[in-house]
């Protein structure tokens, strides 16, 4: 049986078709999800697609944490199910309290839109598994409010516990504290990054490359072996 990925529509979402066609590239069936629908669809996994939804109105991600779909995201991912927050969706998932930290305006108050070098620290989590830890992979990044910051117990925990999932690499495009680009839950099923690995899952378009595809790939072996 085909896997199912249900990708996240909210009001200024822009990059859900992306990652419906990265997931479907992958191999698996790609699943629209309404942020208005509490109902999943019976999905094996989520994700969370960059844009600015609502906006970005109080903060970015705020309103769109209490949409009603997340409800159900909130309670499947504590239950174990796989979740990536990309850009916009990795906002949500801090305001969800399901990854830690918070993301502000980029320090340079400038948007950032250039392909960027990352380096994968954490292989083992459900999205990153065919990655290699220390491997280096570009991807796109765009973003507004891209800084990733926490206190610094927080900080020394991801750190700790092996929890860094990406690291900036070539120079810090948003003023990310400690270069981080992106964070997993202590259980590995939940990711946020703020790059856009969809956007590199084919040569004809994005990057060129295809970076970003094992995000994808990887969450199927995962899912295929559990």
């Amino acid at each position: 049986m085909t896997s199912r990925i249900g990708v996240v529509t909210f009001p200024g979402t822009l990059d859900d078709q992306d990652a419906l066609r990265a997931a479907r590239l992958a191999g698996a069936e790609p699943v629209p999800l309404w942020h208005r629908d509490k109902d999943l669809k019976q999905v094996d996994a989520v994700v969370l697609a960059g844009g600015f939804s609502y906006g970005d109105y109080l903060r970015a991600g705020a309103i769109s944490r209490f949409s009603p779909v997340m409800e159900t995201i909130i309670e499947q991912a504590r239950a174990g199910m796989p979740v990536l927050g990309i850009c916009n969706g990795f906002q949500v998932l801090t305001e969800a309290h399901l990854l830690p930290g918070a993301m502000l305006r980029n320090d340079h108050l400038h948007f950032v839109c250039r392909d960027q070098k990352l380096r994968v620290e954490n292989a083992d989590t459900a999205w990153t598994a065919d990655y290699e830890q220390g491997q280096e992979i570009s991807v796109p990044l765009k973003n507004m409010d891209g800084r990733y910051v926490a206190d610094a117990r927080t900080l020394d925990e991801l750190e700790a516990e092996g929890r860094v999932a990406f690291r900036y690499l070539d120079g810090n495009p948003n003023g990310s504290l400690r270069d981080i680009a992106g964070v997993t839950n202590a259980a590995g099923n939940v990711v946020g990054l703020m790059p856009h690995p969809e956007h590199a899952v084919e040569p004809l378009v994005g990057t060129g490359r295809t970076d970003g595809l094992g995000f994808f790939t990887s969450i199927l072996k995962k899912l295929v072996n559990a």
